[in-house]
């Protein structure tokens, strides 16, 4: 059974109903009443991969309804607000930076304190030091010579920081960044995100289901230029 449009996304729907009646059944029928409630991918994981999108793509329009919903189907305030750190980083400060006010008014109506939240700085998740020194020496050797900031960065600061961050599980982390990625139309980066995305856990079913959610989300173009490249991995990969 399709189920009934959320509160907050009632509004939108009558909005679209008076611009385009043939949007407003798609995004009711289809969107809403059958994509979110596909088996493979849980309501939890699909709002992750929809404020990734959103973000990436700056969609402060969508952004609210989604930030509500994806608190009612079981992501933790923490994890929201690791989700938007780590998204500053790998869909840029920018497009973070436009999430937050929309965030900050979600909390609030939700009562949710910075108490609730992960610390700026904490203890973090075990490091995979050889698997990291493997993925730091093939980096420095490409490109150490053509931007050593970048090396070093990547090196300091995400894989020895950021993704060792407690506050949002290492397969959620992949997840939102993956999304991000296909979202952002960049194709060249996904086939180590989607492998690292599998080690730490996602299944070839789950893959295939974000990608038929990205379709709607990111736009059917963005998915067909990415799914070469899942192929690829997915095929690649030991059952």
């Amino acid at each position: 059974m399709p189920r009934e449009p959320s509160v907050s996304e009632v509004p939108a729907l009558e909005d679209l109903r008076r611009v385009s009646p043939a949007l407003e059944h798609y995004t009711r029928e289809r969107l809403l009443g059958e994509l979110w409630t596909r088996p493979d991918l849980s309501a939890r994981d699909r709002s992750l991969v929809t404020l990734a999108t959103v973000i990436a793509r700056n969609q402060s329009t969508a952004m609210a309804a989604y930030f509500g919903r994806a608190l009612d189907s079981g992501v933790e305030p923490g994890e929201l607000s690791e989700l938007v750190t780590h998204l500053a980083f790998y869909a840029g400060w920018g497009n973070a930076m436009g999430a937050v006010g929309v965030v900050k008014d979600t909390f609030a109506a939700r009562g949710i304190t910075a108490e609730q939240l992960p610390p700026a700085v904490g203890e973090l998740l075990p490091l995979n030091e050889a698997a990291e020194a493997q993925r730091a020496e093939r980096v420095g050797k490409d490109f150490g010579a053509v931007a050593p900031g970048v090396v070093q960065y990547t090196t300091e600061l995400l894989f020895r920081d950021l993704w060792l961050r407690p506050g949002l599980a290492p397969r959620d982390r992949s997840l939102v960044t993956v999304s991000a990625l296909i979202s952002a139309g960049q194709v060249a980066q996904v086939p180590y995100h989607l492998n690292r995305a599998m080690d730490n856990g996602l299944t070839k079913a789950q893959v295939s289901e974000m990608m038929t959610h990205l379709a709607f989300y990111a736009g059917w173009p963005n998915v067909f230029s990415a799914l070469p490249v899942v192929k690829d991995v997915l095929e690649k990969r030991p059952d």
